[in-house]
């Protein structure tokens, strides 16, 4: 309504001034020259007054301009001015100043909330101009991380550590690595940083934002963690292929006692020859296993060889008998194919063989009646070998877990054995998968591609 007044009252005085503006013309053709002596400070007076009205608001609008350019929102604009015309206009500009007074204050709010942030969070923080290289946000955590005050540009960082320098500036916006920085301090030290960084654009400006988080501590508690676990690791694996092996001495042990009166027979030699050879190879294929444990991340190649399974079934039978026997633990093998062969590194099939008996031993404890088959076939390209037992089986949640490393069932279990089966199948291109129901026991099936 205000601007609708003011332009009729622009309207009238336009109106005003070109009726006015007709009377010389009219006065000159009717001979009344004189008149215009009258007319003409009229005329001057309507211009002055046009132009003295136009002028004071947009003398007011210039001056709310230059005041919102300043970013003064103090100035109070008077209401009950005079003139009605401005009244609204102030009106107007109090409330724009009012608005932006209140959008000022809050973002003032939120600059101190996230300064106060910035210093609460231990996770150093570095903002840069990617062209300049103008550092233009720096916390206070960062400053301590690095034991450096101040820092105008990140080039600044090239002089004091130029290997962290070169990982920031390579560091591409949505990704994040691990880097170490040297500190100099008292004396130099050096702690690893977790590098993690996003990009934007401001006012045409791109700016580079790099998070530095202090992980030394957590690397250094989670390889302790790891050694620890490693050392749990071996001695289960080692015990898993010690035990049997103990007890099969034992029985060669009471064997020899036995037959130290009468002289053994050459029954008895053969029993004891295949023993000792039995106990020879799973010593030397645990040695491999220990080598090739610690060497299992850079393993490219497998000591490849034409395998007969119904010899590594034969041997595992001899192996793990005393120590089923003992546990009332029925062991029947199935074999299809007496023949049948595949290329598999003879140790590690061994060790993965043995691992499997192990658990599955476990899983029938309790039993009434105890048993596992082993069992090989062919189907279609590839040879399977399937180790099954009527134990109390698994749920399917428990099926999905097994092969993470280090979880486990048992409470004295690390969690490595099932994992490191499945890494040394895979090694051999094959797969290794359970099937397993609760209350009606487990199997895991190796699957080996054709003989290359």
């Amino acid at each position: 309504m205000g601007f609708k007044g003011f332009d009729w009252d622009v309207l009238l005085r336009v109106a005003l001034l070109l009726l006015t503006l007709s009377a010389p013309a009219i006065a000159i053709i009717n001979g009344w020259s004189e008149a215009l002596v009258f007319i003409l400070p009229i005329i001057a007076y309507q211009v002055a007054d046009l132009i003295r009205f136009v002028r004071k608001s947009q003398d007011e609008l210039n001056q709310f301009i230059e005041s919102v350019h300043y970013r003064d929102f103090s100035r109070f604009y008077n209401e009950q001015y005079p003139s009605a015309r401005l009244q609204l206009l102030h009106k107007g500009f109090n409330e724009i100043n009012s608005t932006l007074k209140s959008i000022n204050k809050e973002k003032e709010s939120q600059h101190l909330h996230l300064q106060k942030i910035m210093e609460l969070v231990e996770t150093g923080i570095l903002s840069y101009d990617t062209e300049s290289g103008e550092v233009v946000l720096m916390n206070d955590s960062l400053k301590k991380l690095l034991h450096l005050p101040f820092m105008k540009t990140i080039h600044h960082l090239e002089k004091r550590d130029q290997e962290l320098y070169q990982a920031v500036q390579e560091l591409q916006p949505g990704r994040s690595k691990i880097a170490t920085a040297y500190t100099s301090n008292f004396e130099k030290s050096t702690l690893k940083v977790l590098l993690s960084a996003t990009a934007f654009r401001s006012e045409g400006r791109t700016f580079k934002l790099v998070a530095f988080q202090n992980v030394s501590e957590a690397l250094d508690e989670t390889e302790s963690r790891a050694w620890q676990k490693l050392l749990n690791v071996m001695t289960h694996e080692i015990m898993n292929s010690v035990a049997p092996i103990a007890s099969l001495a034992d029985t060669l042990k009471t064997r020899l006692h036995e037959t130290a009166a009468t002289g053994p027979s050459p029954h008895d030699l053969e029993d004891f020859e295949l023993s000792v050879t039995t106990i020879k190879n799973r010593s030397v294929g645990l040695l491999r296993f220990a080598e090739v444990y610690r060497n299992l991340n850079r393993i490219t190649k497998l000591n490849l060889a034409d395998v007969a399974v119904k010899e590594v079934f034969a041997n595992l039978r001899h192996l793990m008998h005393p120590t089923m026997a003992q546990k009332n633990i029925a062991l029947e093998i199935s074999l299809e194919d007496p023949t049948l062969r595949l290329q598999a590194d003879k140790n590690l099939l061994d060790q993965v063989l043995i691992n499997l008996l192990v658990n599955a031993m476990e899983a029938v404890k309790g039993q009434p009646e105890p048993a596992i088959v082993l069992s090989a076939y062919t189907s279609g390209e590839n040879t399977f070998i399937r180790i099954a037992d009527n134990g109390a089986g698994m749920s399917r949640e428990v099926q999905e877990k097994i092969f993470i490393p280090f979880f486990s069932t048992r409470k004295n279990g690390t969690g490595i054995g099932l994992s490191l089966c499945k890494q040394i199948i895979m090694l051999h291109s094959g797969s290794i998968q359970v099937q397993s129901a609760e209350g009606e026991g487990t199997a895991f099936l190796l699957r080996f591609p054709p003989n290359r």
